[in-house]
């Protein structure tokens, strides 16, 4: 598969920037942001609003939108999808027979 094109390598790649990971990490800890309130990462707004969108369209985030505001948060089983993909890296066990 396309590495461009593999859902699991644009998933990864869209956590591996320090801002987008702080965003996420944020997400985390208070559920649902809206966008206008993000203010973190010392960037401009428009800035945030860019890896916003970047999340968004790799599936870290959704959006909801209530009245004039869209909030972000995890994307339901999005967490779960990253950690399969990190267990799939994991060396597989030993088994120990009591000789070397």
């Amino acid at each position: 598969m396309d590495r461009d094109t593999d859902p699991d390598v644009r998933l990864l790649r869209g956590a591996a920037d320090p801002n987008r990971l702080a965003i996420l990490r944020r997400l985390r800890c208070e559920g649902s942001v809206a966008a206008c309130d993000f203010r973190c990462c010392n960037v401009a707004q428009p800035t945030v609003s860019h890896h916003l969108k970047v999340l968004r369209e790799v599936g870290w985030v959704r959006t909801e939108r209530r009245a004039s505001r869209v909030y972000y948060s995890l994307e339901p089983g999005v967490v779960e999808r990253f950690l399969a993909i990190a267990g799939e890296l994991m060396p597989p066990p030993t088994t120990e027979t009591g000789t070397r």
